[in-house]
C-alpha cells in the first residue's frame, strides 16, 4: 500500500531534496554517455569555458533532480507517471564538488475529469547548490491514483 495518494498533494505542500554532491568522476562518467561536450568531459576545457569548470550536463543536473523527486514524494506514492515537463530550466553552472539540494512544492491539484479514479498534481521543483542558488528549475505534472482506488493495479 502506498503510503501518498493525491489527498496528500495539497497546493502549498513541500516536499525537501536529500542533497548530494556530484563528483567530477560521474559528472564526466554521465557526460562521456550522453552529452560528450569538452566542459562535461575535461577539467582543463571546462576552467576555459564560460562555465568556469567540469560542469555537468544540464540533462545530468534533471536526472540527478528526478532522483531528488523519487527520494522526497514519488516512492511510496500513488504515481502513476507524467504526460510531460512543462518547463525546465538550467539557471546556473553545477560544477564538480557541487552540493545539490532544494525541494519542490505543489501549485495545483484537481481530479482528472475523465479519470475520476486519478488526479493531476501540477509541481514546480527547485535545485540548488550549497551557497543557496539556484541551478535549475522544472514545473511538471505528476498522475496520482486517489486514495483506495489501488485495486485498479490487481486488475490490470
Amino acid at each position: 500500500m502506498a503510503n501518498r495518494s493525491f489527498e496528500d498533494f495539497t497546493p502549498g505542500r513541500r516536499f525537501t531534496f536529500k542533497e548530494r554532491t556530484l563528483t567530477a568522476d560521474e559528472i564526466i562518467a554521465f557526460a562521456r554517455e550522453f552529452d560528450p561536450q569538452p566542459m562535461h568531459i575535461d577539467e582543463a576545457a571546462g576552467r576555459a569555458s564560460i562555465l568556469g569548470g567540469l560542469a555537468a550536463s544540464g540533462w545530468h543536473t534533471s536526472a540527478v533532480m528526478m532522483r531528488m523527486l523519487c527520494e522526497a514524494y514519488i516512492d511510496g506514492s500513488t504515481s502513476e507517471g507524467s504526460p510531460g515537463v512543462d518547463l525546465m530550466e538550467w539557471k546556473r553552472p553545477v560544477l564538480a564538488g557541487d552540493t545539490l539540494g532544494g525541494h519542490c512544492e505543489v501549485l495545483e491539484a484537481r481530479v482528472s475529469r475523465s479519470r475520476p479514479e486519478i488526479g493531476i498534481v501540477r509541481l514546480r521543483a527547485e535545485v540548488t547548490n550549497q551557497r543557496g542558488e539556484i541551478v535549475a528549475i522544472s514545473e511538471y505534472v505528476n498522475m496520482m491514483r486517489l486514495a483506495g482506488k489501488d485495486a485498479a493495479y490487481a486488475d490490470g
